[in-house]
């Protein structure tokens, strides 16, 4: 049988939107392509050993690195997970189960309103109830800033994920007399991973790259330091002091500092795709 003009009008709209689908696809991409790609070209130029392993160089005097920004990023980062990830599934998973109870309703207004709140304005919160207790700007208090953006943001993404798991599973372990403990980290979790993963990876890579709580909680330092009780330095604090100095060498590492820190972005989110792919993919 030949397609009627209704079957014609139908493939017709079918392909008209998935054609404007590609199309805000690709005009998502090309700003991010761009903003890689400029970059590269800024960037790549002032990148050698001495910038991964050096600290900044005396105001005024070109060379130097980043090197105690790295090591600093990845302590607040790692401190921050610390804090906020159990926190956060935790909760996350409460709001899943309790789903319309009041203290879940509670939790999760506190939530979304925790997710609008300016990053400024959790480092000046920090910094009053943290910063001036502890008597000076530390590397713990930046980690309590960034674990306070972390939370809001994985506990909605655990809460959607476990949401998504099949009734039928849940059903299935209680059938079998799991405790709903038991079914909650034996079944549920492991079912939502992937999920939780991707969210959790997605947070860190936003929280990374924060430069405003930090300003008023870590503050930054010049030196190497490793110490949670002392200014320590962060790719974004560096980024900023450098981007708004006089000095063009200063530029120039403003911009490779980055296009690494997009780099270490990047490879969490590839992390992330090794680690969630499915075992059962053909190899």
């Amino acid at each position: 049988m030949g397609s009627t003009p209704r079957d014609r009008r139908r493939r017709a709209m079918s392909a008209f939107w998935l054609a404007m689908t590609g199309v805000a696809a690709l005009l998502t991409v090309i700003p991010l392509l761009l903003i890689f790609f400029h970059l590269l070209r800024a960037g790549l130029g002032s990148m050698n050993l001495a910038f991964f392993t050096s600290v900044p160089a005396p105001v005024g005097q070109p060379g130097g690195g980043v090197g105690n920004g790295v090591l600093g990023t990845a302590l607040l980062v790692g401190l921050a997970a610390l804090m906020g990830l159990p926190v956060a599934i935790g909760a996350g998973i409460f709001l899943a189960e309790a789903e319309g109870g009041r203290l879940a309703n509670g939790i999760r207004f506190v939530t979304d309103v925790m997710n609008g709140i300016p990053s400024i304005v959790i480092g000046i919160f920090v910094w009053a109830w943290v910063v001036v207790a502890m008597g000076g700007f530390t590397a713990f208090a930046g980690g309590v800033a960034l674990a306070l953006m972390l939370i809001p943001m994985v506990t909605r993404t655990t809460e959607e994920m476990v949401r998504l798991v099949p009734k039928e599973l849940k059903e299935g372990a209680l059938a079998l007399g799991f405790t709903r403990w038991r079914t909650t980290l034996g079944v549920v979790l492991p079912a939502a991973r992937s999920g939780i993963l991707t969210g959790v990876l997605v947070a860190l890579a936003r929280i990374a790259g924060e430069t405003a709580p930090l300003l008023f909680t870590a503050f930054g330092n010049p030196f190497w330091s490793a110490r949670l009780d002392q200014p320590i330095a962060a790719l974004p604090v560096q980024i900023f002091q450098y981007a708004i100095s006089p000095f063009e060498d200063q530029h120039r590492q403003a911009w490779a500092a980055s296009l690494l820190l997009i780099g270490l972005v990047l490879a969490m989110n590839l992390v992330a795709r090794f680690l969630i792919r499915s075992p059962f993919r053909s190899r």
